[in-house]
């Protein structure tokens, strides 16, 4: 698959403005400690629905020690997860999708291009190209590290039925 064109010309994000700082994402977003994979948001566009955000990597990251032992290098799984974290911030701080929790419904045109290691920042853009309301989202995705892309892909998110989940564990 050829790399795709950016999503957004990455020379003009300024990554020391902050639009949403962790504070702000754990009010939209569900994960906390280990699962946590964003730092900020520092760029919001929501009338061409880009995103743009970023998770520092370092040598606390709860896969530091065993992925790999003397050369730790961050999993694809893990860069995913911050993808889809960045695009579930987006969709429901927005209230695109018309559900209380976004899910992960699939990945497409995955590539991953180079490692991400501790002390690395993993600048991550999204761009949702197709929102439909109470079924998917789906959005395109970059990583960068510097000014290389290391990660590109596509995801679905559908919506989680909450209530429906909360009630059946309650009757279990």
């Amino acid at each position: 698959m050829p790399r795709r064109e950016p999503i957004i010309d990455m020379s003009i994000i300024d990554v020391n403005n902050v639009f949403a700082d962790i504070e702000a994402i754990r009010a939209v977003n569900p994960q906390r400690f280990e699962m946590e994979q964003l730092t900020a948001i520092v760029h919001v566009d929501i009338d061409a629905k880009i995103c743009v955000g970023y998770k520092d990597v370092s040598q606390e990251d709860f896969w530091v020690r065993g992925h790999m032992p003397n050369m730790p290098l961050m999993p694809g799984v893990v860069m995913l997860e911050a993808a889809a974290q960045l695009c579930s911030w987006f969709t429901q701080k927005y209230d695109l999708l018309g559900a209380s929790m976004v899910g992960f419904g699939g990945l497409e045109n995955v590539r991953f291009r180079d490692p991400v290691i501790p002390g690395d920042r993993l600048v991550l853009a999204c761009c949702l190209e197709k929102v439909r309301r109470n079924r998917i989202i789906v959005s395109r995705f970059q990583g960068y590290v510097r000014d290389a892309i290391v990660v590109e892909g596509e995801l679905k998110g559908i919506p989680i039925p909450v209530d429906a989940l909360q009630s059946s564990s309650v009757d279990s």
